[in-house]
This record gives C-alpha cells, structure tokens and sequence, in this order.
C-alpha cells in the first residue's frame, strides 16, 4: 500500500483527527512567504534587514512605516482564497472526524474556508486594533490605506498578529496542547518544525498516527510513523477524492 492511501485509511479509521498547519499550506493560495527575502536590504534605512526583524516588536516600534511597507507587501491576501488543503480540513470537521486546526499561519484561509476549531498561534491579520483605544479594524482597512493606519483618535491600528519578541496568547496554548494530547491522529503538513515554542507542540502527542507532510525534510521526522515529502495541496488533493 502507497503512502497516500496508508494516509487515507487512517484518516477513515480515526475519530479525533488534529491538524498542524505551517506557511506552506498558505503558500499554496498563493500567499508569498515572508522569508524568501532573506538579507532584505532597505534603501531608506541603509540596514540590512532579516525577514523575522521585519516582523519583530521592535522593528514596528521604531520603523514603524517600514514595517508597514514590509507587512501590505507580503501579507495582503486580497484577491486570494482557500486552497484544495482548506477545504479538505472543512470537510474532515464537517463529518466529525477532524476536532481542531491549530495553524502557524495567520491568513484567516481555514476560517474562510469554513472551519470552525482553528487555533491561531500567531494571531490573524484579519483583527486589527488601535494600540490607544482599541477600536477594531478589518484587513481592508490595513491593506488599503496609505502610509501607517491610524484610528479615528489618532492612534496607530496594528494588526493583531504575534510579532517577533512578543508571547505567544496562553490560552491558544493550552488548547492547542490539549487537542494534540488528545488526538488518535496528528497530521502536520506545510511547516518543516523549525519555529519554537509552536514545533515543541509535537512532543505532547500520545496518540497513535502521527504523519508529517512537507517538501523538505526536517529533523523530527524519527518520530513519525508516516512521512510524506510532497506537496500538501497534491497530497490532499488524493485524500479529497476518498472523503
């Protein structure tokens, strides 16, 4: 038996399916990943910037214009949408067999495709408040205006989303520990593990069927019993056929 249908047959004989999803199921929607611009250069600042200090606390502290530019550029998902992983993920919560969605990813697609459980680690671009009032804001609002958005009173509206240097929301934590810890599948596809506390998050698993779907290879794959190095869209697009 192939790996696709070892996949299928366990996705059938399971009841608690939790899924574990990184930048590469949004990539497939054709959401740029941020860290493809490694070593970015920035003429106005004369710095040379990594991906991740273009999404830190600091860097939206102190350039805060050019955090902005760096943010609308490769985060806007106007004119995107769901892709075959999305909407195989609603399907799976749909038939009760898939209990919960916990995502790296902080596009708003698994919502957009239907899913109800989803546990953003990283927060969503879709949420966005003012620092000052707390006044709430839609994605529209961020990826359309002109310069730093600012709040009717005046304050700068940021996003809702966990920038580098700042922790990670506690109770997405406990629930998204809670649900691997109780799942009978945990399947992980998109993400190659390599950003910390989220990858720790596998070693809470204690069920039966663990799978790991990624193009590249990545250093936890010991403890899977089924490895998958392929797309995750091309994968699902299999599993889709079998629902």
């Amino acid at each position: 038996m192939d790996k696709i249908n070892i996949l299928i047959e366990w996705i059938k004989e399971s009841n608690n399916i939790v899924f574990f999803g990184g930048a590469g199921v949004s990539t497939e929607s054709g959401l740029k990943d941020f860290r493809s611009v490694d070593g970015l250069y920035n003429e106005k600042l004369k710095i040379n910037f990594t991906p991740e200090q273009l999404v830190s606390h600091s860097f939206f502290r102190d350039y805060t214009d050019e955090f902005y530019k760096f943010y609308k550029d490769k985060l806007n998902t106007n004119g995107l949408k769901p892709n075959i992983t999305h909407e195989v993920l609603e399907k799976l919560e749909s038939i009760g067999k898939l209990k919960a969605i916990v995502t790296q990813n902080i596009d708003g697609f698994h919502q957009d495709a239907g899913s109800k459980n989803v546990l953003e680690l990283h927060g969503s671009i879709k949420r966005n408040y003012c620092i000052d009032c707390h006044k709430f804001y839609d994605d529209d609002y961020i990826f359309n205006s002109k310069g730093i958005p600012t709040c009717d009173c005046g304050g700068i509206v940021k996003p809702d989303v966990v920038l580098y240097e700042e922790g990670l929301n506690d109770n997405i934590i406990n629930g998204a520990i809670n649900a691997i810890r109780n799942a009978d599948t945990l399947i992980i596809g998109g993400t190659s593990l390599a950003v910390y506390p989220a990858a720790g998050f596998i070693n809470y698993f204690r069920g039966k069927n663990l799978v790991l779907i990624n193009k590249t290879e990545s250093n936890v794959e010991y403890k899977a019993q089924l490895v998958i190095h392929d797309s995750i869209g091309k994968v699902f697009a299999q599993v889709m056929k079998q629902l």
